[in-house]
């Protein structure tokens, strides 16, 4: 992803990667929701009920960004439709791609740092 895209078609391309990696984070995060549910209905869980509910917090805060990061890629993907897909992007539609890209390429890396977080929690408890 470190190559400029020059197409429209190479930023509908992109687009569509990045939705469906957030989907598949979105999906993770369900996972997770219901690994904590599990753990929660535990009786021996009151020493770990504030990290649990730390945990659960973090899931709530990513959904609603992977919701505003699909919501922006699904707008960017509705300004290309109507573009010509072999014709050179002009640079407001390169420069909100960077801006995007910017933005996501942080999502994930906080989503990997959490996933990292709650794999270690889950680790103590399953």
């Amino acid at each position: 992803m470190q190559t400029e895209a020059v197409y429209s078609s190479d930023l509908k391309f992109n687009l569509e990667i990045w939705k469906r990696e957030l989907k598949f984070h979105m999906s993770e995060l369900e996972m997770f929701q219901e690994k904590l549910d599990e753990i929660a209905g535990r009786e021996d869980i009151d020493k770990s009920s504030l990290e649990l509910e730390g945990f659960q917090n973090r899931i709530l805060i990513e959904r609603d960004a992977i919701g505003k990061l699909l919501h922006r890629c699904r707008a960017k993907l509705g300004n290309l439709h109507s573009a010509d897909h072999y014709k050179n992007i002009d640079g407001q539609l390169q420069y909100e791609k960077r801006s995007l890209y910017d933005d996501l390429k942080h999502y994930i890396k906080l989503h990997y740092d959490f996933k990292e977080e709650i794999m270690d929690f889950f680790s103590k408890w399953l």
